[in-house]
């Protein structure tokens, strides 16, 4: 039997779609997998800021046609990256252990902390959702739009004089940065920075009638990053969530219960919304959803 695995051709979408392989390769040694690299909107608009260019959709949609044509037969994204509805006929499959869920700051060199930055410190991100969040943190931080991959983007803390940049914990982990710049990174907590929804887990995508690839990839789920996923896609399917508006969720487990936090944000940042909600495991899905509805119909407040 022969797989074919789609992936975006970037160092992180192939590190982490290798990763999978080799661990389906290890649990099904008669099975041959080959990658195929596909490029997508996204990877080819690289001078336009996110929000202006469209969707998630941007960096999936030409690999989603190609797993649905057959062309593919899974693909492997990171799932903060993906829409909140997939196109008709596809379907996330199981989901491997969470990698760190935080954002990190990467910090220019000669600074020690987060803390340690002058007053007016210029911060590079293309996310609104960061961006609000540590304005609120720290009124007095500027921001630049950067966009890129992750070596791409450290690299403009010197060719653009940052102070630093925001970045994903798990992508960094993942391609080996985070040992080599350790002591230029500061971990930013979520109380300060509420993570996207499914931030540090990989999503594997297949054709709903796959059947057997499915229970292939049921050999290296793990239940409690499957059940956090859950909540949180939940979530962001209920706003209805795109690259337009910063949004971010957390579930965290509790023996039988689960707690989940969901923020929302309006276009300009002058409303941040920031919820929880409490109940058993079984009813994750409902929760991530109930908790956007609540979220939704407090933001009418302030469109007023």
């Amino acid at each position: 039997m022969k797989i074919i695995v789609g992936t975006r051709g970037s160092n992180l979408a192939l590190t982490q779609t290798k990763w999978v392989v080799s661990q389906l390769q290890n649990n099904y040694p008669d099975t041959t997998f080959e990658i195929k690299t596909i490029t997508t909107t996204g990877d080819r608009i690289q001078n336009v800021s996110l929000d202006k260019i469209g969707e998630k959709g941007v960096f999936v949609k030409e690999i989603e046609e190609q797993l649905l044509s057959g062309q593919i037969d899974l693909a492997v994204h990171s799932m903060k990256d993906m829409p909140g509805e997939l196109p008709e006929g596809l379907m996330f499959s199981w989901v491997p252990k969470r990698e760190d869920y935080r954002d990190v700051i990467v910090l220019k060199e000669g600074y020690k902390s987060f803390d340690d930055l002058p007053q007016g410190a210029v911060i590079g991100t293309g996310s609104k959702r960061r961006q609000f969040q540590l304005s609120k943190y720290r009124q007095d931080l500027k921001f630049d739009s950067i966009r890129g991959n992750i070596e791409t983007r450290v690299r403009k803390i010197e060719d653009q004089n940052l102070h630093g940049v925001v970045l994903a914990a798990a992508g960094l982990r993942r391609i080996g940065l985070y040992e080599k710049l350790r002591n230029r990174i500061e971990p930013i907590e979520p109380h300060i920075i509420l993570p996207s929804p499914a931030q540090g887990i990989l999503a594997i995508e297949i054709r709903k009638e796959n059947t057997q690839i499915h229970k292939m990839i049921e050999s290296i789920n793990h239940s409690e990053s499957f059940l956090q996923a859950t909540a949180e896609r939940s979530f962001l399917k209920g706003l209805n969530g795109n690259c337009h508006i910063p949004m971010g969720a957390l579930c965290t487990i509790k023996g039988e219960n689960i707690e989940i936090e969901g923020l929302l944000g309006n276009e300009d940042g002058s409303a941040l919304i920031k919820r929880k909600a409490f109940g058993p495991k079984e009813d994750a899905e409902k929760l991530g959803w109930e908790l956007a509805k609540d979220i939704l119909e407090e933001m009418k407040g302030y469109e007023g």
